[in-house]
């Protein structure tokens, strides 16, 4: 007989900085939410992109009004990346990216037509290992992911109605795994109708242990930006149903340090005034989606602790204090 796993704990509640151990990573910030200030970031955090090249983000349901603009992901490709492919695997639920063809069309409503868009699941999958993980080990992903050499994750950070928050993390461990195997190993219990039955710290843990599959894959050849704008409590899966922004817009952080640059939004969001960051700290703990953070330590993909870079301020060390030092309200911006 198996022994039973036992998710961890924790996942409602914040580690404190001083609570943190470890060594500390490096993690870039800027206030500019624009094309050059993606470019900006990203040239700090490019330096193991090499050969072919996946950019992995999420596309969004038709005419989802919060996904990261896709002017700056044209002049990013345009002018960084040319050879580059995005990247996306069809969903577990039913709608209108369920299928490679309804994904498709879905991707043309949006606009996402300035670039070669790969389907990773559209013909089939592979596995890659988890290593250390303690529900799999090994992750079910979309078969194309293998034909790339680098990856560029390239992520909205908002909240998720499962997960409590969408950063890196999420955008790797739901976003590459493909849409009928890895999905349904991560959010369903076999041999029940609930597509959605885990939930709290093991759906966290899943998830994560999915992203390390990923992680490892590209181990030297993967990046991280989250792009802290337009940030519903809701994912981009919910997409013209998604809930009003109420969380003020902040800017852009990147690292070649998964859990950092995780870690480092998560931080940014609970220095607001409560008044700014009410809705969002309620969904993240609500969800126990915390625990994405601390067992990405547990799983060794990164650091909690870090160095956060000043990008408009000749890389001046500062702190998540100063990130939301100012911050106007939101205010929706048509692009």
């Amino acid at each position: 007989m198996s022994e039973k796993i036992i998710p961890g704990t924790g996942g409602d509640r914040i580690v404190p900085y001083e609570e943190r151990t470890g060594e500390e990573a490096v993690v870039y910030f800027t206030r500019d939410l624009s094309p050059e200030g993606l470019a900006k970031i990203y040239d700090r955090v490019n330096q193991g992109i090499t050969g072919k090249v996946a950019v992995k983000l999420h596309t969004g349901e038709k005419n989802g009004p919060n996904i990261i603009p896709r002017p700056w992901v044209k002049e990013l490709i345009r002018t960084r990346l040319p050879q580059a492919a995005i990247v996306e695997t069809n969903t577990y639920y039913e709608g209108d990216r369920y299928t490679t063809v309804q994904h498709r069309e879905t991707l043309k409503v949006n606009g996402w037509d300035f670039c070669p868009v790969d389907i990773l699941d559209e013909e089939g999958t592979a596995l890659l290992p988890v290593k250390g993980g303690k529900w799999f080990r090994e992750m079910s992903v979309g078969s194309h992911l293998l034909q790339y050499d680098s990856l560029v994750t390239l992520t909205h950070f908002k909240g998720h109605t499962k997960g409590g928050f969408g950063g890196s993390g999420k955008n790797l461990g739901i976003g590459c795994a493909d849409g009928r195997l890895g999905k349904a190993w991560i959010h369903t219990t076999p041999g029940q109708p609930d597509l959605w039955d885990i939930s709290n710290e093991e759906f966290m843990e899943r998830m994560m242990e999915s992203a390390k599959s990923v992680v490892d894959h590209f181990a030297g050849h993967i990046t991280y930006i989250n792009v802290m704008r337009n940030m519903s409590v809701s994912c981009d899966c919910e997409g013209c149903a998604a809930a009003p922004v109420v969380t003020p817009d902040v800017g852009i952080v990147a690292s070649l340090d998964i859990l950092a640059a995780d870690q480092a939004c998560v931080d940014i969001i609970y220095a607001m005034r409560e008044d700014q960051h009410h809705d969002f700290v309620e969904r993240m703990e609500s969800r126990h989606g915390l625990r994405q953070l601390t067992y990405m330590k547990e799983l060794g993909m990164g650091h909690d602790r870090y160095c956060l870079v000043d990008l408009d301020n000749q890389d001046a060390p500062m702190t998540v204090q100063e990130a939301v030092k100012d911050l106007e309200p939101f205010k929706k911006i048509q692009l």
